[in-house]
């Protein structure tokens, strides 16, 4: 699960050509714009990731002039997301940050911390995310995702540690992050459903674009059809979803990962291919496999390139996975991201 804001120890520090008030810290894997002398190698910080919803608190004012973001309220007057400040990808004096870094002594008394600690709910931090204007309800009675299928969450290569390195000489499949919105159907017995990032949605309720989708698709009929109880994951890109990079004039899912309810396992890469094409439907763009020998800079950089679907914009990023699948120390199956920076400085608003 992702830590939006956590302790962490400064691993380096490094001057920047040309700024005498500023200075670049290594946090896990990210580079961070410090004041310069405010923190020394070795030093516990509180280290806010990108995306990270700051409150409205004094400690955090001096934020408000370049990241504060009002509440997004809906047409019925509810608060989808409240206000407060958005920590987000910068450039300073040529050098990218990405996160902020406060002292400990931005934590409540009595807080941990311990390197590793999650301290997002102490701060009262949450993800800046903009709702989508996709329509539809919720499936009355259910308020969360369906249990024993997992969120569709990849993590940041940055903070990876030394999993990286446990993956060294192991073949990667490189596929393209899509900036879209996050869709799963599934068939569970005679249950068919279809969920949206952290919520199933009324499949009679065809006023959702993913429900409109997956019947045009005819996902019901095939996924029932294969004759297993499992889950497909994607990517839903088109009109009204984060700006329709992709210029599509019509909703399309590209799938970007399966899971086999009954045994709890993800779908391995190459079935993956072949279960999507059983389906009639598309994947991810392939952007091919590779050797994994990189450090974390040298993962970041490979993230950065143009989209398949539209050659004209950044990608978003890619997403790596084994080709033999493995486990990290915790059980976890690995499988991580790296977005482009590039695309981040151009299209965080």
């Amino acid at each position: 699960m992702r830590q939006l804001a956590s302790v962490q120890r400064i691993e380096a520090l490094e001057p920047i050509p040309g700024a005498d008030a500023i200075e670049r810290a290594r946090v896990l894997g990210w580079n961070v714009v410090v004041k310069r002398g405010e923190y020394t190698v070795g030093d516990r910080v509180v280290y806010c990731e990108i995306d990270s919803l700051l409150p409205e608190r004094p400690e955090f004012e001096f934020l408000r002039a370049a990241c504060f973001r009002q509440a997004i309220v809906n047409g019925a007057g509810e608060t989808l997301l409240r206000g407060g400040f958005r920590i987000k990808t910068v450039k300073l004096r040529g050098q990218v940050s990405q996160g902020i870094c406060f002292p400990l002594s931005v934590l409540p008394e009595g807080t941990p911390t311990e390197v590793g600690v999650d301290v997002s709910d102490a701060l009262g931090i949450v993800k800046y995310e903009v709702p989508e204007e996709l329509g539809g309800v919720r499936l009355p009675g259910l308020n969360a995702f369906p249990s024993g299928i997992p969120k569709t969450d990849e993590t940041r290569v940055q903070n990876l540690g030394g999993l990286l390195h446990a993956c060294r000489g192991r073949r990667f499949t490189r596929t393209e992050k899509l900036d879209g919105s996050s869709f799963t159907a599934f068939v569970r017995g005679a249950e068919f459903g279809v969920c949206s990032r952290n919520q199933q949605l009324d499949i009679n309720d065809t006023s959702h674009a993913f429900v409109a989708l997956a019947a045009r698709l005819g996902l019901a009929e095939k996924m029932r059809a294969a004759g297993a109880d499992f889950a497909i994951q994607g990517e839903v890109v088109g009109p009204k979803i984060q700006g329709n990079k992709y210029a599509l004039a019509e909703h399309a899912l590209f799938v970007f990962d399966g899971f086999w309810i009954a045994e709890g396992v993800h779908v391995s890469p190459s079935s993956l291919r072949a279960l999507v094409a059983s389906l009639g439907l598309d994947t991810v763009p392939d952007l091919g496999e590779f050797t994994l020998d990189h450090s974390v800079d040298e993962v970041v950089a490979m993230s950065e390139g143009k989209s398949v679907l539209n050659p004209k914009v950044e990608r978003e990023g890619i997403v790596l996975r084994p080709l033999d699948p493995m486990r990290d120390d915790r059980g976890n199956r690995v499988s991580f991201k790296a977005i482009n920076p590039r695309f981040l400085l151009k299209y965080e608003a």
